[in-house]
């Protein structure tokens, strides 16, 4: 038997409601997986999707992005869904780009929009 699909869920604020929306898309797919997700994004997508197991970490300002960095680097994550909003300015934006070098050094998908989280998840379905 496979081992179930370790995925990290992110979104930043104006992202919110898109990651919510994707997730409620997918959910037959996420139910099989084991997500972890940052708190407002995990607290989001809790609330539409009752039925998912997800564990929150930190708000990403408080440090959820670095623990999601930190899983990682443990290879405790398979792929990373991060909707991005590319047009906000984000205090907490090294954090973001230490995550994304962690993915990129760990070889680790990562999804920075809807487009590619679909990719991700139908790549993941089949195969």
């Amino acid at each position: 038997m496979a081992s179930k699909l370790r995925l990290a869920l992110i979104a930043h604020d104006e992202k919110k409601d898109d990651m919510v929306a994707f997730a409620a898309a997918h959910a037959d797919f996420l139910a099989g997986c084991d997500i972890v997700a940052t708190g407002t994004t995990g607290q989001r997508v809790l609330e539409a999707c009752p039925q998912l197991a997800v564990r929150r970490l930190k708000s990403g300002p408080l440090g959820g992005d670095q623990q999601i960095g930190a899983l990682i680097a443990e290879e405790a994550i398979d792929a990373v869904i991060f909707f991005v909003d590319p047009l906000t300015p984000m205090p907490h934006d090294v954090d973001v780009k230490a995550l994304m070098r962690l993915a990129i050094v760990y070889d680790i998908p990562m999804a920075l929009n809807l487009a590619t989280a679909r990719i991700v998840v139908d790549n993941k379905k089949n195969g």
